[in-house]
């Protein structure tokens, strides 16, 4: 007997063959005429199959009609066309097992609606919800894109180190990582000896894999990194976790212009590819999530994004005639409803701004030869803003010290950093992508908690 999934089974060409499927209980209902329907769910898909299982099996009356919503099941039995509405296919059971039971009191995934909220106090059982079964396995499919693209590119994939030393974004939010008695640290000058920790230094859990991407970029090529990144913002906002997933490439012998081309095409293949191979849970997050946001990704996926540079944007916004909550001046960093002006009601599809204010960007990025820009660029698409942030790097050694200066940043900590600058410099690009805020704007899920297996935010660390 073959074991089949649901998916396999729902399909019209899988009528008359003979299978098991496993699998749990959505619902049961009797029917007077000595049989019982059983909807049968195994995360496969979002939709469930009929099983039909009459008086006839031997645990008719002490189990199967006592099955309630969240037992496990294993059925055997015929695939049939059904006679239903909006299912191809049924399943006439000829056993059915019991593997465990729910207790329909505790059980806590009833027929009731239950908010997003509720369902996280609930993430080991929540995705056996319509939605988050949906929502993961639209995760996994991102997630499988985003190596395909890069694999078929001749990229490398290289893993970068959790624990560091180093601060990417130099902002100092970071999570420290430390074997010390935290009651009673050992001090040198009434300040913690770290030389006694257990990297003999202070180490963070890591913000970005990018600098140490770069290493591999300036010897082997073309490499991209994915895998989890921290950050110790105290924020509770639906777009922030203290613990996410980024993808990062770094491109070698590429200019900025380059590293656009590849940002434009690493997004049109994610988003082509969850509508062609999740199409069933694109429809239900179109219908009942977000409405029109398969328009929106069909809409980018055939759409030029448009390069505009910050300076020119700002004269945009600024000539916009448009009230914003945060005025507009060149050298800010601009908002998400500048961002989203830009893209929704200005230019009508996704723009690539470039050229931003050094200030507002972290050291690595290459200078502009006006001394006011560097080579930065933020992808922005409608109805969020930016969605994915680079730059080209400074290969220039002296420039690169000066802006570690500027930023208070201590060279000799960055030693290694400023060698690949020393021994056969090259000029490169990259940028990173957040999954879970890709994950938010194509599912249209409002809070970022519910596009990640188990959210680590400010208070919340549970699962």
């Amino acid at each position: 007997m073959e074991k089949r999934t649901v998916l396999q089974a729902r399909r019209a060409d899988s009528i008359g063959q003979q299978v098991c499927l496993e699998g749990w209980v959505r619902t049961r209902r009797d029917s007077k005429g000595g049989f019982s329907f059983i909807e049968l769910n195994d995360g496969s898909c979002l939709a469930n199959i009929q099983v039909v299982a009459d008086n006839q099996l031997s645990n008719y009356e002490n189990e199967v009609k006592h099955l309630t919503p969240g037992c496990s099941i294993r059925v055997v039995g015929e695939i049939k066309e059904s006679q239903g509405k909006g299912q191809a296919t049924e399943v006439q059971a000829s056993e059915v097992f019991l593997f465990g039971t729910a207790d329909a009191e505790t059980y806590p995934l009833q027929k009731k609606r239950h908010t997003f909220e509720k369902l996280r106090e609930w993430a080991h059982l929540r995705t056996r919800s319509n939605t988050f079964g949906s929502v993961f396995r639209v995760r996994n499919r991102v997630s499988y894109s985003i190596h395909q693209f890069f694999q078929e590119r001749g990229y490398l994939y290289v893993n970068t180190p959790v624990i560091t030393a180093s601060d990417c974004e130099g902002a100092g939010e970071m999570f420290r990582v430390t074997t010390l008695d935290v009651d009673q640290p050992p001090k040198v000058n009434g300040k913690v000896d770290f030389s006694k920790d257990f990297f003999a230094r202070p180490t963070y859990l890591t913000v970005s894999g990018q600098l140490e991407g770069e290493i591999f970029a300036t010897s082997l090529g073309k490499v991209y990194t994915f895998g989890p990144t921290f950050r110790a913002e105290n924020s509770n906002t639906s777009r922030h976790l203290a613990e996410f997933w980024m993808v990062e490439p770094e491109i070698a012998f590429a200019d900025l212009e380059e590293n656009m081309e590849v940002a434009e095409a690493f997004l049109k293949r994610i988003f082509s590819d969850v509508m062609n191979d999740c199409a069933e849970d694109m429809a239900f997050f179109n219908e009942r999530i977000a409405p029109g946001i398969l328009d929106t990704l069909q809409g980018i996926v055939e759409s030029e994004f448009l390069r505009c540079s910050y300076t020119d944007a700002i004269d945009i916004l600024q000539k916009s005639g448009q009230e914003f909550e945060y005025p507009v001046t060149w050298g800010m960093d601009l908002q998400s409803e500048h961002e989203r002006f830009l893209t929704e009601q200005h230019f009508k599809r996704p723009v690539i701004l470039h050229d931003y204010p050094r200030s507002i960007k972290p050291f690595y990025m290459r200078c502009n030869d006006d001394g006011k820009t560097v080579r930065a660029m933020d992808v922005l698409v409608p109805q969020v803003g930016e969605i994915i942030g680079g730059s080209q790097r400074e290969e220039r050694l002296d420039v690169l010290e000066s802006r570690m200066k500027e930023q208070g940043l201590d060279a000799e900590e960055y030693w290694w950093y400023l060698d690949l600058r020393r021994y056969g410099t090259i000029p490169h690009s990259g940028f990173g992508l957040g999954l879970e805020r890709v994950l938010q704007f194509i599912t249209g899920m409002g809070n970022i908690r519910d596009v990640i297996p188990f959210p680590r935010t400010p208070g919340w660390a549970e699962f």
